[in-house]
């Protein structure tokens, strides 16, 4: 036996516990229900977030006012995952992109899918794929997919990344 102390031990973990979602949350995941994506905005600033924030991070002011955004959307920046690791969903390769949502101001990281992943590049339009059942969880957006509009150009989401 050795008089090391131990450092590191490898052992099996549970943690159980429940998230309740605030009101703008849950606001957010009854219209995902209802397959809509609806984002906050700044009564000062006019900044549509989404997914919504009850507070505007810029000037400080509560977000009341609902918008519904999309369901189109412009990729702003994007990585292709090439390779497996644990807990992986999906099979490589896959795209995550930051999709600006028509109609929005802050890009939402998601999956783009049904795209050769050589194909991915920034100002390509996309649209939302949604879930054959729908659930309060952003996973009732499958993914994004192309949607055959043509690109747009980098300073027309330039000040968004």
């Amino acid at each position: 036996m050795s008089d090391d102390p131990v450092t590191r031990f490898k052992a099996p973990v549970r943690l159980d516990y429940t998230v309740t979602a605030g009101s703008v949350t849950a606001d957010f995941l009854r219209e995902i229900l209802k397959g809509r994506l609806v984002g906050r905005r700044c009564p000062d600033c006019r900044c549509v977030y989404l997914p919504p924030r009850s507070a505007c991070p810029t000037c400080g002011v509560i977000t009341t006012e609902q918008i519904e955004v999309g369901p189109n959307g412009t990729v702003t920046t994007f990585s292709v995952i090439r390779f497996p690791f644990e807990g992986q969903v999906l099979e490589p390769p896959y795209a995550c992109a930051h999709v600006l949502v028509d109609g929005t101001d802050t890009p939402l990281l998601h999956i783009v899918g049904n795209c050769d992943v050589d194909d991915m590049r920034m100002g390509m339009r996309v649209r939302a794929v949604w879930a054959e059942e729908l659930k309060p969880t952003l996973a009732s957006v499958r993914y994004f997919e192309p949607n055959g509009e043509p690109d747009v150009t980098y300073d027309s989401f330039s000040g968004h990344v």
